[in-house]
């Protein structure tokens, strides 16, 4: 499978899993699992085919491991925009954590802190070097820093997906450092 068909499938999936599943006529259970024989047939039906074996490498092959899949089911890991329980437990976070974003979204960071915006979540990387690279997806990245030791501390509650994403609700701006130094 060549990696302009992996990226496409990947798309395909990521759309109807996280966000809208209705469109193709799926029906995520209240944890957004679905049957994969039903997500290839609805897509089929939907003239867009891809196999069990794509499926399988699209899971494998992603780098963020955006999917999880469970005996015969299927789900995103994480950045859904409908309703779902992923059942993520709190968890305690690093000292810092990183979000990646451009300069053009940092005047409304600085007022409002960091917003799910259409997701349930803020998503935090562990690391300053995955934070890049999700900010270098919307052009030159900018990397805050999340000061999360004190978030936790204040009663903020954190988890954290299968694929190593940090959750939590909203990043009040009194808790983001804009600068390199923490």
């Amino acid at each position: 499978m060549d990696e302009r068909r992996t990226v496409k499938v990947s798309k395909y999936m990521a759309r109807h899993l996280r966000h809208q599943p209705e469109a193709i006529g799926l029906t995520p259970d209240e944890a957004g699992w679905v049957g994969i024989d039903a997500l290839i047939a609805a897509a089929a039906a939907h003239d867009f085919r891809f196999t069990r074996a794509e499926l399988d490498h699209v899971v494998a092959a992603n780098d963020k491991q955006r999917f999880a899949v469970e005996g015969t089911r299927i789900r995103a890991s994480q950045g859904h925009s409908i309703e779902v329980d992923l059942g993520l437990p709190p968890a305690t976070p690093p000292p810092y954590l990183f979000h990646g974003t451009v300069a053009r979204h940092l005047a409304a960071i600085r007022a409002e802190g960091l917003l799910p915006m259409n997701r349930h979540d803020v998503h935090l990387s562990a690391d300053r070097a995955t934070a890049t690279r999700v900010g270098a997806r919307r052009g030159r990245p900018v990397v805050l820093s999340v000061d999360s030791a004190a978030m936790h501390r204040d009663g903020r509650v954190f988890r954290v997906s299968a694929n190593g994403v940090w959750l939590t609700h909203t990043v009040p701006p009194g808790y983001l450092r804009f600068s390199e130094s923490h």
